[in-house]
C-alpha cells in the first residue's frame, strides 16, 4: 500500500453510521480520527461539532448512508456544512454504501430519481470529491459534475472465496437478468463458468424460478449480487440452484442491508457461507453462523493516500 507524502494537513472524520470501519481505514491511511461531535437535541435534530481548527485542511468524512438512512444522510450534510463554514481546503466524502442507490431511474410513472436528488444535495452542499464503493448502478456517477472515484470489491472478494472455499468445479451465478454482468466480471476472476437464474419476478418474493441459464448441477454455486437487503432474492435463488442439482450454495455480496428478518432467513436456507464485507457495520448481535465479513478497510485507505498524493486511483477500480 502506497504511504502518504505529508498528513500533516490531513484530517480524517466519522460520523456514526460505520465507525469501526472508520477507526480501521484511519490505521491504514496512518492518520488519526480528528475529534468531532455527533449530538441530537431532543427533538431528533442533528447537533454536530468540529472540535479542532481545520482551516486549510484536506478532509475526509466517513459515513455509509444506511439504516437509519436519513438520520445518517442528514449527518453527512450537516458535517460538510459544518467542515466547509470552517474553512476546509478540500472535502471529500467517503460513502462505502451510497444509500437511495436504487432509485436510479425512472422505472415507472411518476417515480423520482432520488439517487441523483442525494447527489444534488452533495454538491450544493460544497464536497468536491466522493469516494464510494460498488454502486448499484454505474450510471449514479454520472449524476454527479464533481469526481467519484467508483471503487470495486470483485477483487477483494474473490481473493477471499478463492482461498478459502473456491475448487475447480465452481460456477458463478446471477440470481436474475439483471446482475449478469456482475456475476461474469467475477466468474474472470475465479476463471468460473456462469449460470443465471431465469427470475422474471425478481421483486415476487414468493415464486421460485424453475429455470437456471446454465450448468450447475454437481457444482459449487456462488451466487453473486452488489447488496442483500430482505434475502428474499437470495434464498429462493439457492432453492433454485438446488433443485436444478447445485452441490453446495454461497452467497457473495458487497453490503449487508439485512432488512426485517434478513440474518434469521439466510441462517435458515440452503445456503453455506454468506461472504460481505463491511461497508455496512453489522454489530455482534446482528451476526449470525453462516456468516463472514470481509474488510474494505486497506482499499478505502489506499484510495485516499492516492488522492492525497495526487496519484491515480485507476488499478482500485478492478479490486
Amino acid at each position: 500500500m502506497a504511504e502518504l507524502k505529508s498528513h500533516p494537513r490531513v484530517k480524517l472524520f466519522s460520523l456514526n453510521s460505520n465507525r469501526p470501519l472508520a477507526e480501521a481505514i484511519s490505521r491504514a491511511v496512518g492518520v488519526p480520527l480528528s475529534d468531532a461531535t455527533v449530538e441530537k437535541f431532543s427533538d431528533d435534530e442533528i447537533k454536530i461539532s468540529v472540535n479542532e481548527s481545520i482551516r486549510g485542511d484536506e478532509v475526509y468524512i466517513i459515513q455509509s448512508v444506511s439504516d437509519p438512512v436519513n438520520s445518517n444522510l442528514m449527518e453527512l450534510l450537516i458535517m460538510v456544512d459544518a467542515v466547509r463554514r470552517a474553512s476546509a481546503k478540500s472535502i471529500n466524502v467517503v460513502i462505502p454504501y451510497y444509500g437511495y442507490s436504487r432509485a436510479d431511474r425512472k422505472a415507472r410513472s411518476r417515480e423520482p430519481i432520488t439517487a441523483k436528488l442525494v447527489a444534488s444535495f452533495l454538491e450544493m452542499d460544497g464536497v468536491d470529491r466522493v469516494v464510494t464503493l460498488d454502486l448499484h448502478a454505474d450510471q449514479i456517477q454520472g449524476f454527479f459534475n464533481i469526481p467519484v472515484d467508483h471503487l470495486r470489491a470483485n477483487t477483494l472478494l474473490a481473493d477471499y472465496f478463492a482461498k478459502k472455499h473456491n475448487d475447480s468445479n465452481s460456477v458463478v451465478v446471477s440470481p436474475d437478468h439483471t446482475g449478469v454482468s456482475r456475476a461474469r466480471k467475477f466468474a474472470e476472476l475465479l476463471d468460473a463458468p456462469i449460470a443465471i437464474i431465469d427470475n422474471r419476478s425478481p421483486e415476487d418474493a414468493t415464486t421460485v424460478p424453475e429455470s437456471v441459464i446454465g450448468n450447475v448441477k454437481g457444482k459449487k454455486a456462488i451466487i453473486v449480487d452488489d447488496m442483500i437487503d430482505t434475502a428474499f432474492k437470495l434464498t429462493i435463488a439457492a432453492e433454485t440452484l438446488k433443485k436444478a442439482g447445485a452441490t453446495d450454495v454461497y452467497a457473495i455480496a458487497t453490503h449487508a442491508v439485512f432488512s426485517g428478518n434478513a440474518q434469521q432467513r439466510l441462517q435458515d436456507s440452503e445456503i453455506e457461507k454468506v461472504i460481505v464485507t463491511d461497508s455496512i457495520n453489522i454489530s455482534k448481535a446482528d451476526q449470525f453462523e453462516k456468516l463472514e465479513v470481509v474488510s474494505v478497510r486497506d482499499l478505502f485507505g489506499e484510495a485516499i493516500t492516492l488522492i492525497h498524493n495526487q496519484q491515480s486511483v485507476g488499478k482500485l477500480f478492478g479490486r
